[in-house]
């Protein structure tokens, strides 16, 4: 009988790091990073909240594959400012993507391990990510000091 927990499931995307390294994208959740804002108008105090919560959220997507936020461009737009300081926006859409690729380790066997990193990026919009129209800085992730290695079927790291 076939094993299907160690068959590698399909990915939404590969992207190729810049480092070479290919990357398969197997979980991705898309929210609007204003989406459930209080009342009020975007500011840091607001946006590092909303980033605090993303982590958390990337936490929980994955309890043991490390977590890497790409830091998000932040503007400033010729606006009043109000009490909690300038207006200060983010990307309207808000990404937790899980990755995974080939073992770090190469003493590991590639058909039974994989490594695995959840990253936090923000985006302007709802596109998926691929190896020829992504932000710069996805590609730019260092795989090797901030992904860890993990055996396929283990229920800790998930698919």
């Amino acid at each position: 009988m076939h094993d299907r927990s160690r068959v590698p499931t399909l990915s939404l995307t590969r992207i190729t790091l810049s480092s070479g390294r290919t990357v398969d994208l197997t979980e991705l959740r898309l929210a609007p990073t204003y989406g459930d804002m209080p009342p009020g108008y975007p500011c840091r105090p607001v946006n590092d909240r909303r980033i605090r919560a993303l982590l958390h959220t990337a936490a929980r997507m994955s309890p043991t594959v490390p977590v890497h936020l790409i830091p998000p461009p932040r503007e400033y737009p010729d606006q009043y400012a109000g009490a909690l300081g300038p207006v200060e926006t983010l990307p309207r859409v808000s990404c937790v993507g899980r990755f995974s690729s080939t073992p770090l380790s190469p003493a590991r066997d590639p058909i039974t391990h994989r490594s695995g990193l959840t990253v936090i990026w923000l985006q302007p919009t709802t596109r998926v990510p691929d190896t020829y129209d992504t932000d710069p800085a996805l590609h730019d992730v260092a795989w090797t000091s901030l992904a860890q290695d993990y055996e396929l079927g283990d229920p800790q790291y998930g698919p």
